[in-house]
């Protein structure tokens, strides 16, 4: 549908949100059904994974074909992905900034409720000198190979760009290896007072 006098691309009815929807919905049942062991919620979890991933194939495929090959994305219309990604980083920001904050707060003004010491009593601390000592400097090294990247693909230097990038990847792999190392050898769990539930 596409009406002159506008630069937006108005989308033909698609079936894709209500498929992402009823994905999210079996989903988030199963993932329930799982967690309180109810028979088949592994199954329907799987299921809704599956449908939501074939929901985003499809979708982002219908993205493609109007955007390269019917030209309906003009510059107007390029700008809402982008804002999107912008709003996504600045969500992200915000809400890792509500973490720092809660353990900022508890830790630097501990209350009565937790004995007005940090961490609280009772509660098993990692050792901050061993697996978070090493994974600090990993991960804004994979920031600056993504940037690395990002200016070896405007100057055009293809080879340094994929080094770059496999540079980040594994950088990442590292990382994200170390977190769950991390909060497997965690003494606390999630239900530990404020100290678990701002660590996990």
């Amino acid at each position: 549908i596409n009406i002159p006098g506008h630069s937006y691309h108005l989308v033909d009815p698609s079936p894709w949100p209500f498929s992402g929807s009823l994905g999210a919905l079996a989903t988030t049942v199963g993932g329930v059904m799982y967690m309180h062991p109810f028979q088949g919620g592994a199954t329907l979890l799987s299921l809704g994974l599956i449908f939501i991933l074939y929901t985003m194939f499809v979708w982002w495929r219908d993205v493609l074909r109007e955007s390269t090959l019917e030209g309906y994305h003009t510059k107007a219309v390029q700008l809402g992905p982008r804002y999107g990604s912008i709003l996504f980083i600045v969500s992200e920001v915000m809400f890792l900034f509500a973490f720092f904050w809660a353990s900022s707060h508890s830790s630097l003004a501990p209350t009565v409720e937790i004995g007005g010491i940090w961490p609280p009593k009772g509660i098993g601390v990692l050792d901050p000198w061993e697996i978070p000592f090493l994974n600090t400097p990993i991960l804004p090294s994979s920031g600056a190979a993504v940037t690395w990247a990002h200016h070896a693909i405007l100057a055009g230097k293809e080879k340094r760009a994929v080094y770059a990038l496999v540079a980040t990847v594994s950088l990442a792999l590292v990382s994200t290896g170390f977190q769950g190392m991390e909060y497997y050898q965690a003494p606390s769990t999630i239900s530990d007072s404020i100290y678990g539930s701002t660590f996990f």
